[in-house]
């Protein structure tokens, strides 16, 4: 069988970043409803970046789900307000 050829984020335009931003919010999303944090906000973070390529058409074809969990809800807990992980007294 073939190996399956990993596209770049870079190389993303037009509907293919549509669908790659929508699918790593999903992602981000499952894993912080499985309580793994560590993968949600870095899941979240690579789906912002692609978030912030769009333009304003393309942004308003993302699910509005989406697109309130990522800009609002999350920055609730993802925010700069908030103390990044492991600087809890960990040595």
């Amino acid at each position: 069988m073939a190996k399956k050829r990993k596209i770049d984020d870079d190389d993303l335009s037009g509907p293919a970043l549509i669908k790659e931003t929508s699918r790593r919010i999903r992602l981000a999303r499952t894993h912080w409803d499985a309580h793994r944090n560590g993968i949600a906000r870095l899941e979240r973070e690579r789906a912002l970046k692609l978030y912030n390529r769009l333009s304003k058409m393309e942004k308003e074809q993302i699910p509005q789900v989406l697109r309130v969990w990522l800009r609002y809800r999350s920055e609730k807990y993802f925010g700069d307000h908030r103390t990044p992980p492991g600087k809890k007294g960990r040595k």
